[in-house]
């Protein structure tokens, strides 16, 4: 089977693809090879590749940012992925689209299940609930995955900036009235790699197992690591961002369990073999 990741050069993307090749025919495009924006790009690229499932991981993630650039965020997360599921429709091809926890308002009190209300609150989250639509009318045969706190190898996350403050810092302050499930990256490309072979199409909510505050994953990061560091627990409300962030953003995984596929491990096993690749990268 031959699969197409958009965003190869990104945190997930390159996961992907790294661990979906030893399966699949793999082709990684990154900005420089495939803008979103363009629809005759996507065509083109689309076309001359002609793979049979496209795993769209290519997004506008600069939360706060978004905020300032709601333009910029559309036209990537929902009119880039309209391109997409236009042009992987007529290639006949799979599309499955990477979402966010962010579509949900965090309000509640229990776990989000696929097909609960969406009700996003920063520009973010609309953007990728606007691109969850393009997919949804634009694309016969999809997958829609939501997924939080995805941490990795690549580029910028908690777990890796967690590690650098540690360095010259002995105290840190982390918020602990935000809750969700941390996501590894490679656990959640094995899961896409999974996905991706059935037709078994629909939404999907996949994180690593289990659930936790900020200030929870910060104190099992350091203790996985073997650091001290002390840690203060604080309000969303004393570190204001531009973006608001769902309070309580726990996804539940209906689609994996009745749809017989393997759930992810639980985050603290995920997070604890994630170090042990990280000291030895």
């Amino acid at each position: 089977m031959k699969v197409l990741v958009t965003g190869a050069s990104g945190q997930l993307g390159m996961d992907v693809v790294s661990v979906l090749k030893s399966r699949f025919e793999m082709y990684g495009v990154g900005r420089e090879q495939l803008d979103v924006s363009d629809l005759e790009q996507c065509k083109e690229v689309l076309n001359s590749v002609r793979p049979d499932v496209i795993i769209h991981c290519a997004a506008y993630t600069s939360v706060d940012l978004a905020e300032s650039e709601q333009d910029k965020a559309y036209l990537i997360n929902a009119y880039g992925t309209r391109n997409i599921a236009v042009a992987a429709e007529e290639i006949g091809a799979k599309l499955c689209y990477i979402s966010t926890d962010y579509v949900f308002d965090g309000s509640g009190d229990s776990a989000y299940t696929e097909y609960d209300n969406t009700n996003p609150q920063s520009v973010y989250g609309k953007s990728k609930r606007a691109g969850e639509w393009m997919v949804q009318n634009f694309s016969r045969n999809y997958f829609i995955v939501r997924t939080s706190w995805v941490y990795g190898l690549h580029g910028t996350n908690f777990v890796k900036t967690m590690l650098k403050l540690a360095q010259d810092r002995d105290r840190l302050k982390v918020v602990s009235d935000q809750v969700g499930s941390p996501t590894y990256t490679v656990d959640l490309a094995n899961f896409l790699a999974d996905l991706v072979e059935t037709n078994k199409y629909g939404i999907y909510h996949a994180s690593n197992s289990g659930v936790c505050s900020w200030f929870d994953f910060a104190q099992a990061i350091f203790e996985e690591a073997g650091l001290v560091v002390r840690l203060e627990r604080c309000t969303t409300e004393e570190f204001p961002r531009p973006a608001p962030r769902p309070r309580y953003s726990v996804m539940d995984h209906m689609s994996i369990r009745v749809n017989g596929f393997q759930d992810l491990r639980p985050w603290r096993e995920a997070l604890r073999n994630f170090l042990q690749q990280y000291h030895r990268s």
